[in-house]
Parts: C-alpha cells; structure tokens; sequence
C-alpha cells in the first residue's frame, strides 16, 4: 500500500487538461484553470477537492489517512496521506475532485472513453 508522489503524477495524466504550477511549497493541480487539487512533495500530502459530506466520511472512517484540509462553498477538501491509501482509492478520488471542477462536456467526454 501506499503512492509515491511519481505515481500520483503519473496518474494525473490520465485527467485531460490537468495543469500543475508550482507555488512555493505546493503545486497546484487546475483543470481550465479551475483548482482541484494540491500536491505538498514534502509531506507526501495531496489536497484534495471533494463534497462536504464526503469530506466528513473519509475523515470519519480513516483519520490516519485523511484529514480536514478545508471547506468553502458547498466542498470539503481533504488532505490524503500517500503513504496510507492505495493507487486506486486515490485515482478515483483525484479523478471525482477532477470530475468536481472540469466542465461537464469535458467530464462527459472522459467518462464515455473511461467507463467500465
């Protein structure tokens, strides 16, 4: 168990239109210039853009591996723990923080080639 921060970035590129810019001690992940998720190489920690409720249940559940990053609007964002949670638990939840952002015919197009 446990992503490395390549693996991570490597699993970004699966998302159309990710954009990274560095800012300082982060790096910012954007989809048409709109934020989803940071990335500490640091701390191993990515943030992460989610729903408040499921912001509250991944934090709930696993406290070791998630925690309150912070809330605005009707989102949560959550700080995932690399080393604690497994490559497809975090691809799913980097790509709904994805799907939370990107325009809905972006997300339309990327889900009818990525659907099971």
């Amino acid at each position: 168990m446990g992503v490395s921060v390549d693996e991570f970035l490597e699993m970004l590129k699966q998302l159309p239109e990710t954009e990274q810019s560095d800012g300082g001690d982060w790096v910012s992940l954007k989809v048409r210039g709109k934020g989803f998720g940071y990335l500490w190489e640091k701390t191993e920690t990515v943030g992460l853009k989610a729903t408040i409720d499921e912001q509250i249940a991944l934090v709930a559940e696993r406290p070791e591996v998630f925690e309150v990053q912070f809330t605005i609007g009707r989102f949560g964002w959550v700080v995932v723990h690399l080393a604690k949670i497994d490559a497809d638990e975090l691809f799913e939840l980097v790509t709904e923080a994805w799907c939370l952002t990107a325009p809905k015919r972006l997300v339309d197009a990327h889900e009818a080639v990525h659907r099971p």
